[in-house]
């Protein structure tokens, strides 16, 4: 490493039950400022280049409740939307996929 490098963690801790189920999530990210704060879900992907796909992480404590399962899919849809929309700078596909996440709400009666 140079002299100029930074390096940032982030840290996800998971404890589990006896066979093995997520019942607690903590993640903890210095740099902004947050330190062993709860989580209920967490949902990573991570791309390989090597192999060309995309490896995912995905954990929920047991005790996530289905309502707030639904509100935290339907978010992160419109998050990748706007993260699809910054990386790739395609407007029509960004506005298709904000045009599923509408639906997807609409379905799970997410909005009043």
């Amino acid at each position: 490493m140079s002299k100029n490098t930074y390096t940032s963690e982030i840290k996800i801790n998971v404890e589990l039950d006896e066979n093995r189920i997520p019942e607690q999530l903590h993640w903890t990210a210095e740099d902004g400022g947050v330190s062993k704060a709860q989580a209920k879900a967490v949902l990573l992907s991570i791309w390989d280049s090597q192999q060309k796909e995309t490896l995912r992480i995905d954990l929920w404590t047991k005790d996530m409740p289905v309502d707030e399962m639904k509100v935290f899919f339907h978010q992160t849809l419109v998050a990748l939307a706007d993260t699809y929309q910054r990386a790739t700078q395609d407007d029509k596909m960004a506005d298709t996929m904000r045009d599923f996440t509408e639906f997807f709400a609409e379905k799970l009666n997410l909005k009043a």
